[in-house]
């Protein structure tokens, strides 16, 4: 093999591991919010580049001819796609969970706008997800993101990715899982309100005078944020539950995407 030939085979290694770096920073929780500036993912996808790609050693990357150098591209695309929605789908567990809230407590009416989709989310689950992110970097969970990114060549080497039936069904198993844990984060405060409406429903019966309506609105806010702050400090916990499915669920992700 040349020195041309060397070359060409090292710049082809950097560029597909760059676009699984890049594809990974546009979807992930911590770097792919649209209000982080795309100089800062760019140019942190390439830092990152410059020292995995080393570490990958003298690896040959055969193609034929354009076509299957187009399909290796999409395939280190779509691994990095993949990991990267796999992690903001355990985030997104807090936005559904705080969208239950938000429907029974009264605050549905109240929504913010969130920059990294540009759609309106609810108050609480907005809040509930920022929580999750600042506990996500305390914990140096970013970091574990990166050493899960960079074993992901262990497992899944470049032009190894397989759309295999499993590789589905987990993904479909991670997003019921996700879902099941955002009812039972909003299930407290759920059933608080559940309670609050089945006496307010029979105190309506004893006295008819009353205007039920003027006191539950109130009382179901009242209500749903005490029972948030009571168990706040239980929240701690099921996040880092949440963190250790995570990296679970992406390793589990990873050893379905090789064909077996």
């Amino acid at each position: 093999m040349s020195i041309t030939d060397v070359l060409i085979n090292r710049f082809i290694l950097y560029l597909l591991v760059f676009i699984r770096m890049t594809s990974l920073f546009v979807l992930s929780p911590v770097f792919g919010r649209q209000n982080t500036p795309s100089y800062l993912k760019i140019g942190l996808a390439l830092f990152t580049t410059f020292i995995l790609a080393p570490l990958l050693g003298d690896v040959v990357i055969e193609y034929s001819n354009l076509v299957d150098f187009t399909l290796i591209i999409f395939k280190e695309l779509f691994v990095g796609i993949i990991i990267g929605y796999v992690s903001n789908m355990v985030f997104s567990a807090l936005f559904i969970a705080g969208q239950l809230i938000d429907t029974q407590i009264g605050f549905s009416m109240i929504n913010v706008l969130d920059p990294q989709s540009n759609i309106q989310v609810p108050l609480l689950g907005n809040f509930l997800y920022i929580l999750s992110i600042l506990l996500f970097l305390m914990m140096d969970g970013h970091h574990i993101l990166f050493l899960a990114l960079t074993k992901s060549y262990n497992i899944v080497p470049i032009n190894s990715l397989f759309f295999t039936k499993e590789l589905i069904n987990n993904l479909i198993g991670i997003f019921s899982e996700t879902f099941y844990m955002a009812v039972k984060i909003a299930f407290p405060i759920t059933a608080a309100v559940l309670i609050s409406e089945v006496a307010l429903g029979i105190l309506a019966r004893m006295v008819p005078q009353m205007n039920v309506f003027m006191v539950g609105m109130p009382l179901r806010i009242a209500l749903g944020l005490l029972v948030l702050m009571i168990i706040m400090p239980g929240l701690s916990n099921t996040l880092d539950y949440l963190f250790d499915n995570l990296f679970a669920y992406i390793s589990i992700i990873l050893q379905s995407m090789v064909e077996g």
